[in-house]
């Protein structure tokens, strides 16, 4: 039919749009495509590196860095890397060279420590907490279109190093310090844990009783806010100490009708509500210790149940461990706290079980005195040193020396130490009295000696050479008096 155009073989009418035969070119050249990327992929080859994870490791363990490979390429090398600076370092630690079947390490003699169990494979023996850190694994194979150049893959694991804490220690701090009589003081433990990775936790136990605490973050003489939990003050003591002297003073700490005043470090709750009998002395309850009549110890009116704050404070160190000091707080209480065992417990998952240290609160009882020489002569210098207690003291003791009824030599009123020497003595100071005060938190106690000075007979024999001589100088005076006189009276 005229004005009616038929379509061509395999085509469509210029109204129905894409012809078919375009549609085929495009789809030889996507054909064409796909093949050119699959030679080009069989020239290069493939290939995948991945590392598996490893698990924490102790120090003086042996790791194993495993490096997983897939390719179907000619390898060229292995190349083991040590990660530092944050990654903007790599350092070669060890290397595979396929060509000529060799391995060598690039780390210093003395640090050599790799070994190759397979070409992928290394072995770290003994770690270190320096080995800690990053790590990756470069793999490279020949390129098959040109076999010059390499194609490289890697992959990373990160190697944790534990270290366990190799020592912890318990000290009293800022001692040594006095004995107070009249008031309470705080009284805080400061335990240290050295060399752990990561930081280990640290707690206290009393009596092997694991102590309630109260976390606190801010310094102890620092402002106390509503609701924080900070350090209670030194309260006063409330009752009377043994010495019968000292009866009047410490019922001035008393109000009017014989009950103890609150206290503003009490909470309300926590208030002493006994009444005139409680706090009355009972001559019958006042035992001095008859080992050593002269130690004191106060009545405290206290809580049985103290407060206990806790602090702590991590210390990184250059090599990467970590040093703990925790802080335990509390009003110390002598008559309680005497002879209260407690210890420092510090965990890590490095150890299969915690490490443990332990102090033991004791006053000082009987300090044994050695005095050198033991049989001092007059001139000689006299050293008279503190040897020991009858007990384990804790904490350290401070001494104080003292000369009943008068000043020491150098004429000082006291000395402190736990040596006091007295050079030249004279023997003015034969029978003179010492007295060593030994005292610590928890007590106080005092030793006397007595100083007894023998005769020198070296200097009595300087001292008589002297008048040895004068005395002859004198007889031979005389005897030329009389030759004078005798001449003198036959002249005349």
């Amino acid at each position: 039919m005229a004005g009616v155009r038929q379509p061509e073989p395999g085509g469509v009418t210029a109204d129905g749009g894409v012809d078919v035969r375009r549609q085929k070119r495009k789809m030889r050249v996507l054909l064409w495509l796909l093949l050119c990327a699959d030679l080009l992929d069989g020239a290069v080859g493939y290939l995948t590196v991945t590392i598996e994870p490893l698990p924490p490791v102790v120090v003086g363990e042996t790791v194993t860095l495993k490096c997983n490979f897939k390719t179907d390429g000619r390898l060229r090398e292995i190349v083991w890397y040590r990660v530092t600076d944050g990654g903007t370092i790599k350092q070669k630690i060890f290397t595979y060279d396929a060509m000529f079947n060799t391995n060598y390490s690039h780390m210093e003699d003395y640090r050599r420590r790799e070994d190759l169990v397979y070409q992928s494979t290394v072995r770290l023996p003994e770690v270190r907490i320096s080995d800690n850190g990053p790590y990756e694994c470069h793999v490279g194979i020949y390129d098959r279109a040109t076999r010059e150049k390499v194609v490289l893959a890697s992959g990373n694991v990160f190697l944790t190093v534990m270290s366990p804490p190799n020592n912890i220690s318990v000290v009293a701090e800022n001692t040594p310090a006095p004995f107070s009589r009249y008031q309470a003081q705080n009284f805080t433990l400061v335990c240290t844990a050295k060399g752990g990775k990561p930081a280990p936790s640290v707690y206290f136990k009393r009596d092997g009783e694991l102590i309630e605490v109260i976390s606190y973050t801010q310094s102890p003489g620092g402002e106390q806010g509503a609701g924080s939990a900070g350090v209670r003050g030194a309260r006063p003591l409330i009752s009377r100490d043994l010495d019968d002297t000292k009866l009047q003073r410490s019922l001035s700490l008393l109000n009017p009708e014989g009950r103890s005043s609150r206290l503003h470090t009490e909470t309300p709750d926590r208030g002493h509500t006994q009444g005139q009998q409680a706090h009355q002395p009972s001559p019958t309850t006042e035992v001095i210790p008859e080992t050593v009549v002269s130690r004191e110890f106060p009545r405290w009116v206290h809580s049985t149940d103290p407060l206990y704050y806790f602090s702590h404070a991590h210390l990184p160190q250059s090599d990467g461990s970590v040093v703990v000091q925790a802080r335990l707080t509390w009003t110390l209480n002598p008559q309680l706290d005497n002879d209260a065992l407690f210890s420092c417990e510090v965990k890590h998952p490095a150890l299969s079980m915690p490490m443990q240290t332990e102090v033991t609160l004791a006053a000082p009882k009987g300090p044994k005195l050695l005095m050198s020489p033991p049989r001092a002569k007059v001139g000689d210098t006299v050293r008279i040193t503190v040897q020991g207690f009858q007990n384990e003291v804790f904490p350290e003791p401070l001494f104080t020396w003292t000369r009943v009824g008068g000043r020491l030599l150098d004429g000082s009123a006291e000395r402190e130490g736990k040596e006091l020497v007295l050079e030249r003595v004279p023997a003015e100071l034969n029978g003179s009295m010492y007295r060593c005060t030994a005292q610590n938190p928890l007590g106080s106690t005092d030793t006397h000696t007595r100083l007894i000075v023998f005769e020198n007979p070296s200097m009595m024999k300087n001292t008589q050479n002297p008048n040895n001589g004068a005395s002859q100088m004198d007889m031979l005076g005389l005897t030329w008096a009389a030759l004078v006189l005798t001449v003198t009276v036959e002249l005349t």
